[in-house]
């Protein structure tokens, strides 16, 4: 293993990063730092979060810097405001020996005005997301003229949020010559498109494979009945007592939600999802820097760039949709040569998702098995105990307390004084295992369905009516049901069954029964009892799904559909 001085890097910058903690170079960091040392060179990266991706393309724009030139001389795109902060905050530690190196993160959120004054008296690297980025171009106060290297962080997130655009405005800003430095954790189709558009021959740099899961974590999901999933989160992080984690929801409400409940249930917890205001956002990610939270649910969108160092577990309390979301989830926690674990908790019909999963990312998920309410208690014992063991006891400031206590309890022997405190730390535990019982593992033969026509079968919770009939794309529904339209057709690759999986996946509250469907190109057509329609549109319009938003409506009956009902009209005026 080679070291930083090895790699090329000048003595300030070693020295900088050595005060940090940095002893020997990470793989990426190995790979791509003297690449980049050698001017005009273009470079993808692949690799997973938390593996060093900051310190590989930082360090060496920091050393190829022209300090004398006060002109932005490097744009580094980044998807939050939380990243690039962060970024920020790396850059100005690495050129802490780098006399005069001026930085800064454009973002919103943040006075503007502040920004332009200090664009004005120069900068040599802009951090930014975007939209501020591009609002600073337009009123002519960020010049790229003179910028060499544009690198574009987490380039699968900004895709993913709709930066596309956005990137190739900034981009017809700067110099034809420039080089671009792609970095990602995964590789989806968009971003070769960019390097088709934007990069010269770029050197493609892959550590690992490609979409792989990190390799320090530990994958792991929990077979459970839709009513006891939030019943399976408390016990998996009772049983895990220093947990320092996030979880992550589907939907906002569900975030809320499933923080309220754990808020109610005495757990340091709190929610970040679209809803909260940038203040709002701010006040939960310090609480959880600070690890005054212990759980931090979250949607995808929510959790976009956040850097949080050391955590422990990532649960996934509804699984996502594509695999490059549950990379980018798990690659959170297992960072920096640390261990990490990834959990899943799932129904049967989610089984489908995890074999999809473990293909992608080459990674094998172990089944877990529900803690019971004894190994739980037990567990938080051990953890109280080597909690007490570790405490660091300052004889000097508690001497003078210590006569009266030990008056106090001088009529108790040892085994009492243990007891007492074991009782007075875990009764509350002890009484709430006590009167919950165990969690009810569901088989698999459980969901066998009817099979629909044709020989295929059900899956889920949804089941066929005997009684559906009819054929063709603009026929009236049976009685009793609604057809539904969604903008899904063969083209995208749906079926029954995923159409199914989407009500499975997405439509909460009791059982929906689904009638026929009919498959087109473009677009298809489900049925469902009338009480359920406003519940399936609602919840499922605007769903992101098959790399879409999809949408849902009540279909509306074909001309030759209202000519049948007239027809009938009117013969049943004849016979009055």
């Amino acid at each position: 293993m080679k070291t930083f001085e090895e790699l090329g890097l000048a003595p300030e910058i070693v020295r900088a990063i050595t005060e940090m903690g940095y002893e020997s170079p990470m793989p990426v960091q190995e790979e791509v730092i003297p690449y980049l040392l050698s001017l005009g060179n273009e470079v993808i990266a692949l690799a997973q979060t938390g593996t060093g991706k900051t310190a590989a393309f930082g360090l060496p724009v920091i050393q190829n810097i022209r300090v004398e030139d006060l002109r932005p001389q490097a744009v580094i795109l980044c998807p939050t405001r939380e990243l690039c902060l962060q970024i920020a905050d790396d850059l100005n530690d690495y050129s802490k020996y780098i006399p005069n190196l001026k930085l800064l993160p454009v973002y919103g959120g943040s006075s503007i005005e502040s920004q332009i004054r200090t664009l004005k008296r120069g900068v040599h690297i802009i951090v930014a997301t975007p939209g501020r980025l591009i609002d600073l171009i337009n009123r002519k106060k960020a010049d790229l003229q003179q910028v060499e290297n544009i690198i574009l962080d987490e380039a699968d997130e900004m895709l993913n949020m709709g930066f596309s655009e956005s990137i190739d405005e900034i981009l017809s800003h700067a110099p034809e010559n420039r080089n671009m430095l792609l970095f990602s954790a995964t590789m989806p189709a968009e971003i070769a498109k960019i390097t088709r558009k934007y990069m010269r021959q770029p050197h493609e740099i892959i550590i690992g494979n490609k979409n792989e899961g990190a390799k320090n974590v530990r994958h792991s999901y929990y077979m459970v009945n839709a009513k006891d999933k939030y019943l399976v989160l408390k016990r998996l992080a009772d049983f895990n007592p220093n947990i320092y984690g996030i979880v992550f929801c589907r939907t906002k409400k569900e975030t809320q939600e499933i923080a309220d409940a754990l808020i109610k249930d005495g757990y340091n917890a709190d929610s970040l999802h679209g809803d909260l205001s940038q203040v709002q956002r701010d006040t939960v990610m310090q609480k959880f820097r600070l690890r005054n939270l212990q759980l931090l649910v979250a949607t995808d969108v929510a959790a976009r760039g956040l850097d949080v160092d050391d955590l422990t577990h990532i649960i996934h309390y509804g699984l996502p949709d594509d695999v490059e979301s549950y990379t980018h989830r798990s690659g959170r926690t297992g960072r920096a040569g640390k261990t990490g674990t990834s959990i899943a908790i799932v129904q049967l019909k989610e089984k489908h998702k995890i074999k999809a999963i473990e293909k992608i990312i080459n990674k094998t998920f172990e089944q877990g098995k529900i803690p019971t309410g004894k190994q739980i208690c037990e567990k938080q014992l051990l953890g109280f105990i080597d909690k007490l063991e570790k405490v660091n006891v300052n004889e000097d400031e508690i001497a003078y307390l210590l006569p009266a206590v030990f008056r106090k309890l001088d009529w108790l022997d040892k085994e009492d004084i243990i007891k007492r405190l074991i009782s007075n730390e875990f009764n509350r535990l002890i009484d709430y295992y006590q009167a919950a019982g165990e969690i009810e593992i569901p088989e698999e033969n459980r969901e066998k369905r009817k099979p629909f026509e044709g020989g295929k079968k059900g899956r889920g919770e949804y089941e066929r009516p005997k009684n559906s009939t009819g054929k063709g794309t603009g026929r009236a529904s049976e009685q009793g049901y609604a057809r539904i339209f969604i903008n899904l057709g063969k083209k995208d690759g749906i079926t029954p069954l995923g159409i199914i999986g989407l009500l499975n996946d997405n439509v909460q509250g009791k059982k929906v029964v689904v009638g026929r469907i009919d498959l087109l190109k473009n677009f298809s057509f489900f049925e469902i009892k009338e009480a359920d329609r406003d519940r399936v549109i609602r919840q499922l319009d605007g769903v992101k799904a098959f790399k879409q938003r999809i949408a849902v409506e009540l279909a509306q009956p074909s001309p030759s559909d209202n000519r049948k009902q007239q027809i009938e009209k009117t013969k049943k005026k004849k016979k009055l």
